[in-house]
């Protein structure tokens, strides 16, 4: 581990050791999958229980709450999502995740206080820390040309706060990790085997570096550069004895 990794480590231990002393949840940053990981390989040292949630099923970014065994109230997680919209839609640009997420970090806003950014009809849904809610609603203004207006929305009845898939198919030998990868990401075998080896590729938020991991339906893969998919089922086999593979790819 770096030293910026070894500080996080050593920061998540102090959370759980503080929420298992006080009696009260405490709670990380929003994790991106690095961060995830490194919270993955320090989970057999926490002395509290933890849950993690970036807002809606299958969110990227994750915030981790820090649960103390015997807790005594009610808790939710300290995120809202903002809804952000121009104010004038036929004079505005097309906008797109790194406009908003550009327009939101020019206010001096760390990286870790936001969460995921899903995008919608030009409309932008962000995940952010209640600490910085009311800082972004009131000086976010533009993004590039387009003025804009800043609300809050409610996750559970907004059917628009759910990611977009394309889906996919294909044909491999196994459902070993290495076929399965150079399946999605158009690679051969071995280069697919390089990436695994190389700590490109994380499942379920865990970096993972064995080819023979055994792809399971709901695995989430998430491979630097190409994306993130979904493994869905195994749908049948071809007349050489391959595996008909089904899966989704965000878009």
């Amino acid at each position: 581990m770096t030293e910026e990794e070894q500080l996080l480590q050593k920061r998540f231990l102090d959370l759980s050791r503080q929420a298992d002393y006080k009696g009260i949840v405490l709670f990380s940053d929003f994790l991106g999958l690095n961060e995830q990981n490194i919270f993955r390989q320090t989970e057999g040292m926490l002395t509290s229980g933890f849950q993690m949630s970036g807002g809606y099923e299958y969110a990227e970014r994750q915030m981790v709450a820090f649960c103390p065994d015997a807790l005594y109230y009610e808790w939710e997680y300290p995120f809202s999502c903002l809804k952000i919209e121009p104010a004038y839609p036929k004079f505005s640009d097309k906008l797109g995740h790194r406009d908003i997420l550009g327009a939101v970090m020019n206010l001096g806003i760390e990286r870790g206080k936001i969460g995921d950014i899903l995008l919608k009809n030009n409309t932008a849904y962000l995940f952010c820390a209640d600490s910085v809610k009311p800082y972004v609603t009131e000086q976010l203004e533009k993004v590039k040309h387009t003025v804009v207006k800043v609300t809050e929305t409610d996750v559970l009845d907004n059917p628009d706060i759910q990611p977009e898939f394309e889906h996919l198919s294909g044909i491999i030998t196994s459902n070993r990790l290495d076929a399965f990868l150079a399946c999605i990401c158009k690679l051969s075998r071995s280069a697919a085997s390089s990436m695994i080896t190389g700590g490109k590729v994380c499942i379920n938020g865990r970096e993972t570096l064995h080819n023979t991991y055994v792809c399971k339906p709901g695995d989430i893969l998430s491979v630097r550069s190409y994306g993130k998919f979904i493994f869905d089922a195994v749908s049948g086999e071809t007349k050489k004895g391959r595996m008909k593979v089904e899966y989704r790819k965000y878009k």
